[in-house]
């Protein structure tokens, strides 16, 4: 962190505004290209920064602009979704729609199953979006354009908006998606295309660096607690009853950190940034289980899908986007649960869960909802500027730009040390 200096953060521009925005100033607040939020909020951190590059990085703030590069009037923008599925991808699609329309956007593409939709291979065509197609999705889960894994070649898909005469595409989805957004800016750069390229952050598992937090996360925490709930009692109505209960969380265990915060039920909470052992060790679990069942009777554990890994043997799979299909955890722990218990004669109860589509098809609730709305907000205000090549991310109280390189350089982990595995360490006694 401390070597990041401010041409990290900075982010790529098409060109010179020259013109006037049709927002009025009543409706919006507009922002300068020189406010900045700080990327450090610890006032240690911050000095060492300033001593080691001479300067303290900051990111670009979002919002709208007063002058614009794209004008509105004669613009045809396109959104496709990619990846899994994630609660709020209709939330998304439709403020994007609303926010462009707003500006006076006459043509709004949907591009049917992700990047696939821009092959003229996959034998699709795009959806006309508009106020009345848009008015109700966000009541529904999943997303209207469909998804799709799998890289597509950026020279073939710059073509495909080339032939639309699109000049600005939203790529919602994780890390893979954002890497093939990265991509076709790269593409349209040495191309010399006034092509914005706009990332709208979505990832379930909420790890993606530089940002607070992403879209579908709040609601995919939510979700799990009807289930901690159901295993909780399950696991009470039985002798030495065990709940245990799979969740997303390839990499990166906020869904069941943040799960096992919020509902104290659970005893256990697996991640993949804690190594464990099952019999041996510090950190063994089998020993501490039955030790709990010996004086409580009952216990609930949440585990991540990428927690205990190291665990398993065989080799791994990967899929269409590049990543590691994990073995199951869950089902691995069932059965050495099971075991290690009839070794030592005694009896166990175990209920098995797996939420996993459950959360990923809901819409979104809450505070998860107005998120969407924001960042496709200013992904839109973003784009009309002429920025590309980037990403709308939340910091803070606020919304900033991140370049796409930056934000998939690494994933967000959990930090072992930190305030959070802290804090669940305190509540589980693990």
């Amino acid at each position: 962190m401390p070597n990041i200096d401010r041409s990290f953060l900075q982010i790529q521009s098409l060109g010179e505004c020259l013109i006037q925005s049709p927002l009025e100033e009543s409706e919006v607040r507009f922002v300068s290209d020189e406010e900045a939020v700080l990327l450090e909020r610890e006032y240690t951190k911050l000095v060492e920064m300033q001593k080691t590059n001479g300067q303290i990085p900051v990111f670009e703030v979002a919002g709208p602009r007063r002058m614009l590069f794209h004008n509105p009037h004669w613009s045809k923008a396109a959104i496709l979704t990619a990846g899994g599925l994630c609660p709020g991808l209709n939330n998304v699609i439709k403020s994007l729609t609303l926010a462009l329309k707003s500006y006076g956007v006459p043509l709004v593409y949907g591009i049917p199953y992700g990047y696939a939709g821009l092959n003229p291979n996959c034998q699709t065509k795009p959806i006309t979006l508009d106020r009345e197609t848009v008015d109700d999705i966000h009541e529904q889960g999943g997303t209207i354009l469909g998804s799709s894994r799998g890289a597509q070649d950026p020279v073939v898909m710059l073509e495909t908006l080339v032939r639309m005469d699109i000049n600005m595409l939203f790529c919602v989805g994780g890390d893979g998606t954002l890497r093939s957004a990265h991509a076709i800016a790269e593409e349209a750069a040495k191309r010399k295309l006034n092509i914005s390229v706009i990332g709208i952050p979505k990832t379930i598992d909420n790890d993606i660096s530089y940002m607070d937090r992403t879209f579908g996360f709040e609601t995919a925490v939510y979700a799990t607690n009807s289930v901690i709930v159901a295993a909780h009692n399950e696991a009470k109505g039985a002798y030495n009853g065990i709940g245990l209960i799979h969740v997303m969380g390839r990499d990166s265990g906020f869904i069941a950190a943040y799960a096992a915060l919020a509902n104290t039920h659970v005893n256990y909470c697996l991640v993949p940034e804690e190594k464990f052992n099952l019999e041996e060790g510090p950190n063994a679990l089998l020993p501490h289980l039955m030790d709990r069942l010996a004086r409580r009777k009952h216990a609930v554990i949440i585990v991540a899908e990428g927690a205990g890994q190291d665990l398993m043997a065989g080799e791994r799979e990967i899929d269409k986007s590049g990543n590691v299909l994990h073995k199951n955890i869950g089902m691995f722990l069932k059965q050495k649960i099971k075991e290690y218990a009839d070794a030592h004669h005694v009896e166990v109860n175990i209920k098995y869960f797996d939420p996993t589509y459950q959360i990923r098809g809901i819409p979104a609730i809450g505070a998860d909802a107005v998120l969407c709305h924001l960042l496709a907000q200013n992904a839109v205000h973003a784009a009309m500027a002429g920025r590309t090549d980037m990403v709308i991310a939340q910091w803070g109280d606020g919304f900033t730009h991140v370049p796409i390189p930056v934000a998939v350089k690494e994933r967000k982990k959990i930090d072992p040390n930190g305030t959070l595995w802290r804090s669940i360490r305190l509540g589980t006694w693990q």
